[in-house]
């Protein structure tokens, strides 16, 4: 009886539990719309009037007529009011769900930079300025009979991305340096590829709302941080390159999928696509007695479909895109890439439209007059587009510095034109052998003919005439499969060729490193630099040096420079802009205190990341209650008999060097996690001449536990020592490491050049406890308390206090906080390179715990 009340009391729900996070969840809710009102007040609007006008459909043709804005709408029916209605309908549920996304985190951005007021002035003013513009703008059009204004004015528009997209841009007067370029080279871009390749009366009304909104922004800009660092002209230009660059890839894809085609550049795009007339409409004109050679070719053209010709279409334009990437971070080979698809997509574009001669056959330039001539000045800007880019950035290589890996880009060189050869000869070879299964039956001086078509996008075939089909799916993974193999190899290359950056140190860098360390040191923590896995660099005088690793994009630096104090500044400032040339983050880790104002003065952001535990041996003693644990285990070893022996690994026995592998080892398995890197060694570093080992040893020369220490330098003399490496034996006497911690500060004490001892940091373990602070402190409380049960970060800062050390805390600074999630996941791939797929299941089982 009882057994089962006890049962049934502990399955009931206690309804007053969800209570508080009920509460939570709206104080949330209410603080966010408190924040940015006039956001959620227009994304609670637009909401209502798509309920109530169709959410799915989107609004009547009535509704579109009366309130949605165009030519039409206000020039000839006289609906004024519409530039400002149409913002407040969505075409379909689709556009609903993109609309409120934008609106409650674009819109809401604008607010919070911004102010309400500022942001309901920008609105209306950027919805109301750029249909009013535009509409203006294609009155003329009309007037003059140019033919985009005839051809869209019975189009209407009902758009609220139009006061959004003008909101951000004024907003961006409000944000950082970093912010400002990235919402304006976004937000620009995407405007330009829609009116480009889509060409809408509302793509027109959405860029003149964002010029409107930067002349807003431009009246109320508040006054400009001054800051010693600044991104490099060059970083602005290949940002702005790569920018143009993803446009042509992207606008094609655009012009593809748009209900309307009416942008400048909508007949490169459409080149790429397999937009032909279906089988059943080409057939029914045959028949009718239109048989003409485009019929005959388009009837043919439909017969091209599959995988192979999409994939042939597409890989191009994402090899464009890769390309924009590499641009960004100042790939050479990027460039290279960009210049020959941009060369290559003008040609055949030029040679598609007639402004090329075909081969074969005379040369006849027809300018078509009258009408007509604005067809040809679009098919013209077409091939001159992609032409101008190419150009443009080949004006500009010296802006991209950063090299692959030597002999990498001519193996790709190589490996590209390689599998064009072999899937050419493939090709036609095979294709000989399956003559018979083409109609009609091909000769060898067919397949020849037709080699080149296999590797074009269908779109530039259109006016080619098809010698034969496949007959067969065997034929036709041949005749589909070849072309779609070579642009894979081509974009499966460029992504390797784009990751291998040259930026290796010279031969003698680590030479020059120790020789800076012994001069200036680098702080307690300085002789992390000499690890392996680290990058190297110097200032040009050579008298400063950065150890760094470059992990996904974040170059994160290995402690502090090393170098003369009167070069620190120059050496961070060079430093950072040799990380923006490379298109990386900039991270300084494991800081001290001295070096804030250094990125106070430059603008930057700094996070505390964790305390530094430090001894002062000239005053160590241990008399008093406090150090009660520190005498226990100093008597406790020595009742068992266990020594303490300073060394070096090279002066360790081969049993003694054994055994210390041996408790590794123990260690390592235990933890069922990889030990960590990057700041925290493991037995190869310790294996360093320089580092010093303190050994606890038994009579019978048994090690129970090994401690190293890493020597700091000043003028060539060394003033302190800090611990990295500790390892114990699971059945060794309780209390080893304090033992061995207390020993080598007595040690430390008979040497008068010692300054200090460092017990290392604790990382993710402030001294204080949880600090109010940000989003960032938040942050890295809260991974500090769900890592505990897995690497024990607090527990280890517990240990070190017994010792009553000085604590000192240890920061990093970076250049634009938005990274901030790229930077938590480097440093964890930092520290953890090799995390197998069982040691992820064994990590998440001990933060489930």
């Amino acid at each position: 009886m009882t057994g089962t009340k006890i049962e049934s009391d502990s399955g009931k729900r206690d309804p007053t539990r969800s209570r508080p996070v009920r509460r939570d969840v709206f104080g949330s809710l209410g603080r966010f719309a408190g924040q940015r009102p006039f956001a959620v007040a227009y994304a609670v609007s637009l909401l209502g009037v798509a309920l109530v006008s169709g959410v799915i459909t989107g609004p009547s043709r009535d509704i579109r007529l009366l309130f949605g804005t165009g030519y039409e709408s206000v020039i000839e029916n006289g609906h004024w009011w519409s530039p400002l209605t149409s913002v407040f309908f969505v075409d379909n549920g689709a556009e609903l769900v993109l609309a409120l996304a934008g609106i409650v985190i674009i819109l809401g951005f604008a607010e919070r930079m911004m102010g309400t007021r500022r942001t309901v002035i920008a609105f209306l003013s950027t919805s109301i300025l750029g249909a009013t513009i535009g509409l203006g703008v294609q009155y003329l059009g009309v007037a003059s009979g140019e033919m985009w204004s005839r051809g869209v004015s019975e189009l209407w528009a009902v758009d609220p991305f139009t006061p959004v997209l003008g909101s951000a841009m004024a907003a961006s007067y409000f944000a950082g340096p970093l912010w400002r370029r990235r919402i304006r080279v976004l937000g620009l871009s995407t405007v330009l590829v829609l009116v480009l390749y889509s060409g809408q009366p509302s793509d027109l009304y959405r860029m003149l709302a964002a010029v409107v909104g930067l002349g807003v922004g431009w009246l109320w800009r508040p006054p400009l941080r001054v800051t010693s660092w600044r991104r490099s002209s060059d970083h602005e230009t290949r940002t702005l390159l790569s920018a143009i660059v993803g446009m042509v890839a992207v606008g094609p894809v655009i012009t593809i999928f748009s209900g309307a085609r009416f942008g400048l550049l909508a007949p490169l795009g459409m080149l790429l696509s397999q937009d032909v007339p279906t089988a059943g409409e080409v057939v029914d004109r045959c028949l009718l007695g239109d048989v003409t050679r485009q019929c005959v070719q388009e009837l043919s053209l439909e017969r091209i479909g599959g995988a192979g010709p999409v994939l042939v279409s597409l890989l191009p334009l994402l090899t464009l895109v890769v390309a924009a990437f590499g641009l960004s971070r100042g790939r050479r080979f990027a460039a290279w890439l960009a210049i020959t698809i941009n060369t290559g997509l003008a040609l055949l574009a030029a040679w598609y439209y007639g402004l090329l001669p075909i081969s074969g056959q005379a040369y006849v330039w027809q300018w078509q007059s009258g009408r007509y001539w604005e067809v040809t000045l679009i098919l013209v800007v077409s091939v001159l587009v992609p032409l101008a880019v190419a150009l443009v950035i080949l004006g500009h290589l010296r802006r991209f510095p950063v090299a692959s890996r030597t002999g990498v880009r001519r193996r790709f060189v190589l490996v590209t034109l390689g599998s064009l050869a072999a899937l050419a000869a493939f090709y036609i070879g095979i294709g000989w052998l399956l003559r018979d299964h083409f109609r009609p039956a091909v000769t060898l001086l067919d397949l020849l003919a037709d080699l080149p078509e296999r590797f074009i996008p269908v779109g530039f075939l259109r006016l080619e005439r098809v010698s034969f089909l496949p007959a067969d799916p065997l034929a036709t993974a041949l005749y589909d499969g070849v072309g779609a193999a070579f642009w894979i190899v081509v974009f499966v290359g460029a992504i390797l060729c784009l990751r291998s950056a040259s930026v290796g140190p010279t031969a003698d860098a680590p030479e020059r490193l120790r020789t800076l360390l012994a001069d200036h040191g680098g702080g307690s923590l300085g002789f992390m630099t000499t690890w392996t896995g680290n990058s190297l660099w110097f200032t040009a005088s050579g008298r400063s040096a950065i150890a760094y690793r470059v992990v996904n994009g974040i170059a994160i630096t290995t402690s502090e420079p090393v170098g003369p104090p009167s070069e620190a500044a120059e050496a961070v400032a060079f430093f950072a802009r040799m990380c923006d040339d490379h298109g990386w983050v900039p991270v300084f880790y494991s800081l001290h205190e001295s070096w804030h104002p250094v990125f106070n003065a430059m603008g930057w952001h700094t996070m505390q990341v964790g305390e530094e535990t430090l001894l002062n041996p000239s005053v160590w003693n241990t008399t008093g209650k406090k150090w009660q644990d520190i005498r226990s285990s100093v008597n406790r070893a020595d009742r068992a008999g266990v020594r303490a022996v300073w060394t070096s690994y090279r002066a360790l026995s081969l049993a003694q060097a054994a055994q210390i592998a041996e408790i590794s080892e123990q260690w390592v398995q235990e933890k069922e996690l990889p030990e960590l890197g990057f700041t925290l060694g493991g037995l190869d570093e310790l294996r360093d001449p320089a580092v010093r080992l303190m050994l606890a040893v038994d009579d019978a020369e048994r090690v129970h536990a090994v401690t190293s220490w890493l020597p700091t330098y000043h003028d060539g003399e060394i003033v302190g020592y800090t611990l990295d490496f500790m390892r114990r034996r699971p059945d060794s006497i309780n209390g080893v490491m304090e033992f061995l911690i207390a020993q080598t500060a007595e040690r430390m004490q008979q040497s008068a050049q010692i300054e200090f001892l460092s017990l290392s940091i604790a990382p993710l373990a402030p001294a204080a406890g949880p600090r109010p602070g940000g989003v960032a402190d938040r942050l890295l409380e809260y991974l500090g308390r769900t890592l505990e049960p897995v690497y024990g970060f607090r527990s280890l800062l517990a240990f070190k206090r017994k010792f009553q050390p000085e604590f000192a805390p240890v920061f990093m600074a970076f250049p634009d906080p938005v990274a901030l999630p790229e930077i938590g996941l480097a440093l964890a791939r930092a520290y953890l390179p090799s995390l197998s797929m069982r040691e992820v299941v064994t990590l998440m089982r001990g933060l489930s715990q």
